[in-house]
């Protein structure tokens, strides 16, 4: 117990770190967003299709097509707004949040400099197709840049660049006009001097690499730093290692989050968007491990697949104490909210609850993830939050499969069938810990 608590200290440190709560706080500020992004991409690859076909039938010499390209102008608007420009936003955002948790007085400021900096980063020509052959155009900033390919980009950007702004500032290099201005202008002539001095340290280096290398740091990164981790991260044994790894720590009472949002949410989100790209353009789908598959797969009911263990208890559990803790958690398990049955069953620090919750996730997983490579699912091409129910959630994720309903379904009782032997013994520890404190009191 000992090891445990000191694991647990460490771990509970590593989640307060200071930049691994932006990053956290940043990507939750833009979910909205994503979702938004999900909707439009149903909208235009299923629910408009429908609707142009429908209405081409209805009107004499309807164009099928050309209904359906107006109608797609709306879902592509939004797709690219918020997917094809990830980067854009997730560098302000970043920004803001660590200027926040860091106690600096200026975040918006934080914010703008960071979407400057990013944009001196960009590379100053752009290949063009124009008539079968590719042009470099001077004067554009391509969706390629700024998007998913990007967002590893604007998260260095948005904690480097905001770093270095927030040291310059503490070097009394601002501008002071005394109490007689108006308050925004004296701030304005504060960071005047910080501003300048930040965004041409990220100038010059754009330069060195450019002169240098004849690269930019958003290729950079993307090829050397961005690829290379989300390859072995979103790996199916990367994937695995890190997402038990933070169940495991969730059994500690520290929230999954800790190491999955920096370790892994970046990258499964992008993961989820080249597919929600790809299924928008009619393309093939690149990717099986998504944000999404995380959502209707191994985190049915919440981290650990609870979802499971409820169907155990309601079904086999005779201890009135689950039971009534299960009557409670079901309804909020059902939003994928189940801290309820975490700290309530409890499954915290109750190391036969620990093995289930750490190992439930890893077999729904593993067929999952065959199932769909075998092409008995569809790849999830949706992304939806969190908080949607089962089965409700593989049907929309996958943009209409009922086969991954079933899966689901079968995921579920795989899961329950786990979860019983460990319950049982947990309820019979339970109920002998409950004798010897009653034998106990009446020896008093």
């Amino acid at each position: 117990m000992s090891k445990l608590d000191s694991f647990a200290i460490f771990a509970g440190r590593l989640g307060g770190q200071v930049h691994l709560r932006s990053l956290r706080d940043a990507f939750a500020l833009l979910m909205p967003l994503f979702f938004l992004a999900g909707i439009a991409v149903l909208l235009n690859a299923v629910v408009f299709p429908w609707t142009a076909k429908t209405i081409a039938s209805m009107i004499d010499g309807g164009n099928e097509q050309s209904i359906l390209s107006n109608f797609q102008v709306f879902g592509s608007g939004i797709v690219n707004a918020t997917l094809g420009s990830t980067s854009l936003l997730i560098a302000p955002a970043i920004a803001y949040m660590l200027s926040k948790n860091k106690g600096f007085d200026n975040p918006i400021a934080s914010s703008v400099i960071a979407l400057s900096i990013l944009i001196v980063l960009m590379p100053l020509q752009v290949p063009i197709q124009i008539d079968g052959q590719v042009h470099n155009m001077w004067g554009y900033i391509a969706f390629s840049n700024i998007g998913t390919a990007g967002m590893f980009s604007g998260i260095v950007v948005g904690l480097l660049g905001t770093e270095l702004f927030i040291f310059f500032n503490k070097r009394n290099l601002q501008i002071k006009l005394g109490e007689n201005v108006p308050p925004q202008v004296g701030k304005s002539f504060a960071i005047m001097i910080p501003a300048i001095l930040t965004i041409c340290v990220f100038a010059l280096l754009a330069t060195l690499l450019k002169v240098c290398f004849e690269t930019d740091l958003i290729s950079f990164i993307g090829k050397w730093i961005q690829e290379p981790l989300r390859s072995v991260n979103t790996s199916l044994f990367g994937y695995i290692l890190i997402y038990s790894l933070g169940n495991f720590l969730f059994t500690l009472g520290i929230h999954q989050t800790v190491l999955s949002g920096a370790l892994l949410d970046p990258f499964m989100l992008i993961n989820m968007n080249e597919n929600v790209a790809a299924f928008n353009a009619g393309q093939e789908i690149p990717h099986i491990l998504t944000s999404s598959f995380q959502t209707i797969y191994p985190q049915m009911g919440g981290t650990g697949g609870t979802i499971s263990l409820l169907l155990a208890i309601f079904l086999f559990s005779k201890s009135k104490a689950s039971r009534n803790v299960a009557k409670v958690a079901a309804a909020p398990s059902v939003f994928e909210i189940n801290e309820p049955v975490i700290f309530g069953f409890p499954i915290v620090f109750n190391l036969p609850m620990i093995i289930p919750f750490v190992g439930v996730p890893i077999v729904s997983t593993l067929i999952a993830y065959y199932a769909t490579a075998l092409g008995m699912v569809s790849k999830t091409v949706v992304l939806i939050p969190w908080t949607t129910p089962p089965l409700i959630s593989g049907y929309l994720a996958t943009a209409g499969d009922w086969r991954a309903v079933l899966l689901q379904l079968l995921l579920i009782f795989i899961g329950a069938a786990i979860y019983l032997p460990f319950m049982k013994i947990s309820e019979a520890i339970a109920q002998k810990y409950e004798t010897l404190q009653e034998q106990s009191v009446k020896t008093v």
